[in-house]
């Protein structure tokens, strides 16, 4: 076979294989979050009672608000 055919080819499995990626790489992440949920206000309570505290809805608030900043915070570049 000719050289280009073989480029044409090789071109072709890899744009295949990227798609095949991402569509896998989607499907584990939509079951991972399914199976692994997020923390919500109640299992901030559950893990506080378990550590000794009696958490108040004004502190489980306060957790929550600073873990939300905390996960939505773009990072700073660093200017050289």
């Amino acid at each position: 076979m000719d050289t280009w055919i073989w480029i044409v080819i090789v071109i072709v499995a890899l744009l295949a294989g990227v798609a095949l990626g991402f569509y896998i790489a989607r499907r584990y992440m939509m079951k991972y979050l399914q199976d692994n949920p997020p923390i919500n206000e109640e299992m901030l309570r559950i893990m506080m009672m378990q550590m000794g505290q009696k958490p108040s809805q004004k502190k489980i608030n306060q957790m929550m608000s600073q873990m939300n900043k905390a996960s939505t915070k773009p990072e700073k570049k660093v200017k050289k």
